[in-house]
């Protein structure tokens, strides 16, 4: 396929086109040198265009339907006239790298609609499953007039955490028998949430999902208020029914509302690009750190002698840096 140039890339990006949109964020997912140097001056060109859709981040329990809530929310959304963007990370194969990219086939009625755009990405070995191209996803997204952006999490570890850094809005999927559930759930994720949706709750399974919202209702009034002043509400859904999901969406605009007027939603905005700064940095040294020709050569051998008790991690690391610090002197010389 012939190499598109970055103008290329900007006027197609610009106009919608989502087949170059798809092929940029093939772009910014790649590794190669020549692709991220192309990628970076992408994004220096789309800037200017990004920033204007509303970020939802998505997270939940295991079993909790996020597949077929997001649909059911996603074609919501689309049917109040916007157009929607749904990135979502596959979990990858640690052994062989592959991914199952299923959530296309997943979301049927969703990735048939011409104003909504579903992108798996597989989350390789990024903390979590988001996968370090995300952020840019977003922007690309932003920049082609995506007005609502999802990015969903594989709901593992610490990608609650780095999605929450990026979203203008974090919601937190759960399911009735809120006892059990109450109890595993870290306290720092519901501390996270904006909303709590208690999914699932039909059928025989309706009062079990009431009294779970009491559950919850009452564990987030003992939690401290965030900056924003928000109280994060507990709602009562069942995508597969079809029920509540607009009552979600009405709670996302009610959150807009009261926090754009007195200027929260933008301080946040303007702190997660501090923080998107500070790790780009920390992402780009660490990468230039191994892909240095003296430490790679190095590296297999002082691993094996941490490993063996031979040398401390410490001292490796002390040497392994001193190491990376002489090359890059040598190569200014």
């Amino acid at each position: 396929m012939r190499r598109l140039t970055t103008e290329q890339y900007t006027e197609g990006i610009l106009r919608g086109d989502r087949v170059v949109l798809s092929r940029a964020i093939t772009l910014v997912e790649s590794t190669l040198p020549t692709d991220r140097t192309l990628a970076a001056e992408l994004l220096e060109a789309i800037l200017p265009h990004t920033g204007r859709s509303f970020r939802v981040g998505i997270t939940g329990v295991p079993g909790v339907g996020k597949s077929t809530f997001i649909e059911a929310f996603g074609n919501h959304v689309i049917s109040l006239g916007k157009k929607l963007a749904v990135l979502t990370v596959d979990p990858s194969s640690e052994r062989s790298g592959g991914s199952i990219l299923g959530d296309k086939t997943r979301m049927e009625t969703l990735v048939n609609q011409p104003t909504a755009y579903v992108r798996p990405s597989p989350s390789g070995t990024s903390l979590g499953g988001v996968t370090r191209s995300t952020r840019q996803a977003m922007l690309l997204c932003e920049a082609a007039g995506y007005e609502v952006i999802f990015v969903e999490t594989v709901g593992v570890g610490q990608s609650e955490t780095v999605v929450h850094g990026m979203t203008d809005f974090f919601l937190l999927l759960m399911l009735a028998g809120a006892g059990d559930e109450l109890q595993g759930i870290k306290r720092g994720i519901m501390e996270m949430a904006d909303a709590v949706v208690i999914n699932k709750a039909d059928g025989d399974n309706l009062i079990r999902a009431k009294q779970a919202r009491a559950a919850y209702e009452n564990a987030l009034h003992l939690m401290p208020l965030s900056a924003s002043g928000w109280q994060p509400p507990v709602q009562l859904c069942s995508a597969l029914a079809g029920t509540g999901i607009a009552e979600v969406w009405t709670v996302l605009e009610k959150y807009r509302q009261a926090t754009q007027p007195g200027g929260y939603f933008a301080r946040k905005r303007q702190e997660q690009n501090r923080h998107w700064l500070h790790e780009t940095i920390q992402q780009t040294l660490e990468e230039t750190f191994y892909q240095n020709p003296a430490v790679r050569s190095r590296l297999a051998q002082t691993e094996e002698a941490v490993k063996t008790g031979r040398l401390s991690a410490w001292r490796a690391a002390e040497e392994l840096l001193k190491t990376y610090r002489e090359r890059q002197t040598e190569s200014r010389l």
